[in-house]
């Protein structure tokens, strides 16, 4: 099936098959380390294979701020694993194979924003005369660069509403190259059911891509549940301390990770060593903010549902959700994410503009912090 995928798309993949895709951080690692068997999700979270540095024991993988690497001899090329660092740095591969890890992917690319692991998805699957279906709540941002980049370039875009997975297999036409779901998506917390249009997917001999940042792989892994590829704004779970941007594209197979890892290098999308290096640190504590942030939500998300102000609540969480099935099916341990939105009966500005601390008026996700957003004030480009 994966091979009628691929061979449906115009491009090639033989010219993916250079040395320096796939080099892994262990060979600068202390041999082979042995691991307790079947480590939880919470572990991997933490340790995620990270291996002491060979040189000097350093417990945490250093940063390597080097833009080349030193090779033995012309017959010696990459015996050290690598070269030059828009191709691979030792730091950004590392969070590369420890993101693969934890969202159950083959490897993953790591890139400088969660719109550039979107961009680099299209431009590494769809070319000039290829549809696409994808949500009609996506982020604003995916949904503007599919309108105002792609489609100018010949790529054509059906948005449809994913809650219900007939739609998504009745809009699909002859050249339908790519479906991309988002799930939760942002900001409206609508769910995908991901099995269902997997299935639908696989059926037609398409790829499916899940943006799956507001869930994070701690609640949902689009990859279990038949997706192809992953996308994450590693900005805001990942990070969760409002300190870096990032994004991550997670492919299933190495056929797929080929392709977008040399979509990677012909377009230059890197990520520094030096946010690699911190989103390797901060990321240790996602499960346990994320827990936090979902028993935070829920009891907001309670009081605001009572609340003779408010006049709508929308939470996975809630009984009144409309996909609450699908949320406690598709989601793990019950936990729902750290985001929910609501309506206020008068003017919403003026309780933004009268905000108190601890909660601060200010754009982002997924961090510590206790953010509100204003999204038709603070975004109104991207809707």
């Amino acid at each position: 099936m994966l091979a009628q995928k691929l061979a449906r798309g115009a491009t090639s993949l033989r010219s993916a098959s250079a040395p320096w895709l796939r080099q892994s951080i262990r060979s600068l690692s202390l041999k082979d380390h042995s691991w307790v068997p079947d480590c939880s999700l919470d572990t991997h979270i933490v340790h995620g294979g990270v291996c002491p540095d060979e040189k000097t024991g350093a417990i945490l993988t250093p940063v390597y701020l080097s833009t080349t690497f030193v090779q033995e001899s012309v017959d010696q090329y990459l015996a050290k694993g690598f070269s030059y660092s828009r191709t691979n740095n030792p730091t950004v591969k590392m969070l590369e194979e420890k993101v693969a890890k934890i969202e159950n992917g083959y490897d993953s690319i790591c890139v400088s924003t969660g719109m550039a692991a979107t961009a680099s998805c299209i431009n590494a699957f769809m070319n000039s005369g290829d549809h696409c279906v994808i949500t009609n709540c996506s982020y604003g941002g995916t949904n503007r660069i599919c309108r105002e980049q792609f489609g100018p370039l010949g790529m054509s875009f059906s948005f449809v509403d994913f809650a219900d997975p007939k739609n998504v297999e009745e809009a699909i036409r002859p050249n339908t190259k790519l479906i991309f779901s988002e799930s939760p998506t942002n900001p409206t917390l609508t769910l995908a059911d991901l099995d269902a249009i997997s299935e639908i997917a696989q059926r037609h001999g398409i790829l499916h891509v899940c943006d799956s940042t507001f869930a994070t792989p701690y609640i949902c892994r689009p990859l279990d549940h038949g997706c192809d590829l992953t996308i994450q704004s590693l900005t805001k779970y990942y990070d969760g301390l409002n300190i870096g941007t990032g994004g991550a594209l997670v492919a299933k197979t190495p056929e797929l990770y080929e392709r977008i890892k040399l979509i990677q290098n012909m377009h230059g999308n890197i990520m520094s060593p030096l946010t690699a290096y911190m989103m390797l640190q901060t990321m240790k504590t996602m499960g346990l903010r994320i827990r936090q942030q979902s028993s935070s939500a829920m009891k907001i998300a309670t009081f605001l549902e009572s609340h003779p102000k408010v006049s709508k609540v929308v939470y996975p969480g809630l009984a009144s959700h409309p996909q609450k099935e699908l949320a406690d099916r598709q989601h793990r341990d019950g936990l729902h994410g750290g985001m929910l939105w609501f309506d206020v009966k008068g003017d919403p500005i003026k309780l933004m503009d009268g905000i108190k601390r601890p909660w601060t008026l200010c754009e982002n996700l997924g961090a510590a912090e206790s953010i509100i957003t204003a999204f038709l004030g603070f975004s109104p480009s991207e809707i």
